[in-house]
């Protein structure tokens, strides 16, 4: 089965593009695409997060606890989009719309890429590293990196969000920079027009 995206990343900026994309399901050019996430999460910064200035979220609320309820609420609203949890990217390969991308332990072929795993200079996903340069918005003694990009847009059908795409470690930013990246897959899926997803209390 060929996917139409392929997220990469069980984090904010990942499942913020998750759900947006999620959200969009009864529009029409939105209602038969696959969607998948790889929910590798080990190296994620939310671990040992506590929030106290994040929007709607309680204070005092702990990143680890973030990453379990964010992948339920995935899984409760939106059951449709897979989610493919131990497996890491390790290589990425072709060209828009056909990309093989392969983890420890499969290959899947889609059509759009999503990459938003965190800016440690350990990233070594195969078929990108010609992209990586020094994060332009963190202290240079962190050594973090970030892939080159124009408005989130690596190369033609692969997407980078969060701290590797450029932004400063917030997750209002994070979030912001996924939900970015997914209303511009659905503005490419609605033939370019744009386009965003809102839920409304007056819509039955």
């Amino acid at each position: 089965m060929k996917l139409d995206v392929l997220i990469i990343g069980g984090g904010v900026s990942s499942l913020s593009c998750a759900l947006v994309l999620g959200s969009a399901q009864h529009k029409t050019f939105a209602t038969d695409k696959k969607i998948a996430v790889l929910t590798h999460q080990k190296a994620s910064a939310l671990q040992d997060a506590i929030f106290y200035n994040a929007y709607g979220i309680p204070a005092g609320t702990l990143g680890s606890d973030l990453l379990l309820t964010s992948t339920t609420q995935l899984a409760d609203t939106y059951p449709h989009i897979t989610q493919i949890p131990n497996e890491k990217a390790i290589k990425i390969e072709g060209s828009y719309p056909d990309f093989i991308v392969t983890t420890n332990k499969n290959t899947y072929n889609t059509a759009l890429v999503v990459i938003g795993i965190g800016s440690a200079n350990t990233f070594d996903i195969e078929g990108l590293l010609a992209f990586v340069e020094d994060h332009k918005k963190a202290l240079p003694a962190k050594q973090r990196i970030q892939l080159r990009n124009t408005d989130h847009k690596v190369i033609e059908g692969v997407y980078v969000t969060g701290t590797l795409a450029g932004w400063r470690s917030q997750l209002a930013i994070a979030a912001g920079s996924g939900a970015s990246v997914a209303t511009d897959i659905l503005t490419l899926w609605n033939g370019g027009e744009q386009t965003h997803s809102h839920d409304s209390i007056r819509e039955k």
